[in-house]
């Protein structure tokens, strides 16, 4: 029996849509830049000095000039799976300084597992627009140079939770997915082949004067990928009722406010343990061997 999709699984169909329409956006996603910040403090934390660093959101996550400012004697890579979303992190690259520190080229991985490997994997705010979470950590385990370490952000389960009732209420299907909580995502960097992940989270809360300014910035970070979304049409009718819905959010100062749950995570690839097998066959021979050289030695 066929069972439905997960909480946390994508509409690929959706993903590609919004990934086109974000690819020819002015700027990044405007908290994206608010997270690299905070990701990028914890850097300090990291003893390791990369001299390989591979960026994989260059073209939404805002990280560039971090990354050199954490890191100036590093060689600067980057990667993006999705076509559009590649063509504007080239396009953001190859002029001006860039092209001048990487001499007339941009730095460009054009596949995972990164050949050579790298020393850390960055991503900032793109693990939540994954489809296959299992998949990418094991690239970016594969890029890995023993000791190397990954660092990445994403957003949790608990984002915009209060649109959940008013969907809900309106029969609306779901306004987002559910995504993967931090436990689960430990979970699955384990699996992937990568040792000590360090997770936690951060709870932020955002307020707007008005509907129409948060349904623009909640377009800005990306559009509904859940597969349990609403599937009609929505003309005029529904946004005016969404946008009359909104106002129920309204704090006591007479904003409205939303709840933004950001997690953030770090693991490094240990060096590979020699397998041992559960079983040892010693010939005859051998044995007899062995016992002639104890008798030999006393």
């Amino acid at each position: 029996m066929k069972q439905g999709p997960r909480p946390q699984d994508l509409d690929v169909a959706a993903l590609r849509h919004q990934a086109r329409r974000l690819a020819r956006a002015d700027s990044a996603p405007w908290l994206h830049a608010e997270v690299a910040t905070r990701m990028a403090e914890r850097l300090g934390y990291i003893k390791l000095k990369p001299a390989r660093v591979l960026d994989v959101s260059a073209a939404l996550g805002d990280s560039a000039a971090l990354l050199r400012q954490a890191y100036p004697e590093a060689d600067m890579l980057w990667h993006e799976s999705d076509v559009d979303l590649a063509a504007r992190a080239e396009a953001e690259r190859v002029p001006g300084w860039w092209r001048r520190l990487r001499g007339g080229g941009s730095g460009r991985i054009e596949a995972l597992p990164a050949r050579p490997e790298v020393d850390l994997v960055w991503s900032n705010m793109a693990l939540h627009a994954c489809a296959d979470l299992p998949g990418l950590l094991g690239q970016w385990q594969g890029s890995l140079a023993v000791g190397g370490f990954v660092m990445f952000s994403c957003l949790g389960p608990d984002s915009f939770v209060e649109l959940r009732p008013l969907f809900a209420r309106n029969g609306w299907g779901r306004p987002a997915p559910d995504w993967w909580d931090m436990h689960d995502i430990g979970d699955l960097v384990l699996k992937a082949g990568l040792a000590d992940p360090v997770m936690d989270q951060q709870r932020l809360r955002l307020t707007w004067p008005g509907p129409e300014r948060l349904l623009s910035d909640l377009r800005a970070l990306g559009g509904n990928l859940s597969p349990l979304r609403f599937a009609g049409l929505r003309g005029r009718q529904w946004r005016a009722r969404l946008l009359s819905e909104l106002e129920s959010l309204r704090d006591a100062q007479g904003r409205l406010a939303m709840t933004v749950e950001v997690v953030f995570g770090h693991a490094f690839k240990a060096a590979p343990r020699l397998a041992v097998a559960a079983e040892t066959v010693v010939s005859v021979d051998a044995m007899r061997a062995k016992l002639r050289e104890g008798r030999s030695g006393g």
